[in-house]
């Protein structure tokens, strides 16, 4: 009894066929559709969750801004003047002589999610110490990402 040989990589193929295979223009055209479709839905959506995240931060990081100057305060007596502001907790101020910081981890956690630097005001208008920004739009009031978020 004789073994088969082996079978022919091009054994039942049409003639002509190159086998390669790919996909029509026309294929690619429909998923390039598709996707613009599904963005277009999905775009704005997403847009709202990071001005949603950026606002989340902003809060986040005023908790941790004001626990530093809580920490700041008991050390020397008082809060950073106002001319010296939010530095003082990354740097000693001259005339300090209880510093023990620094007070945050980061210089980065003086910076707004929208790469402006935290507001200060000692004494404040509201409160002993205010820290805010303006959101997105750098003016006061706004809504969504353009809301003010403050410390009081």
């Amino acid at each position: 009894m004789t073994r088969p040989g082996p079978v022919s990589a091009l054994a039942g193929r049409k003639p002509g066929h190159t086998g390669e295979g790919g996909f029509t223009l026309l294929e690619l055209l429909v998923v390039l559709g598709i996707i613009v479709m599904l963005a277009t839905v999905a775009g704005p959506q997403v847009l709202r969750y990071l001005g949603k995240a950026r606002t989340d931060t902003a809060k986040a990081q005023l908790g941790a801004l004001s626990t530093a100057l809580e920490l700041y305060a008991l050390d020397n007596g008082g809060y950073p003047a106002q001319q010296v502001g939010l530095g003082a907790l990354m740097q000693q101020p001259s005339g300090t002589r209880h510093w023990r910081g620094p007070y945050l981890k980061r210089a980065e956690g003086l910076m707004d999610p929208w790469g402006r630097p935290y507001q200060y005001r000692h004494p404040g208008q509201r409160t002993q110490v205010e820290i805010f920004t303006l959101g997105r739009d750098n003016a006061p009031g706004g809504t969504d990402e353009d809301q003010d978020v403050t410390s009081w």
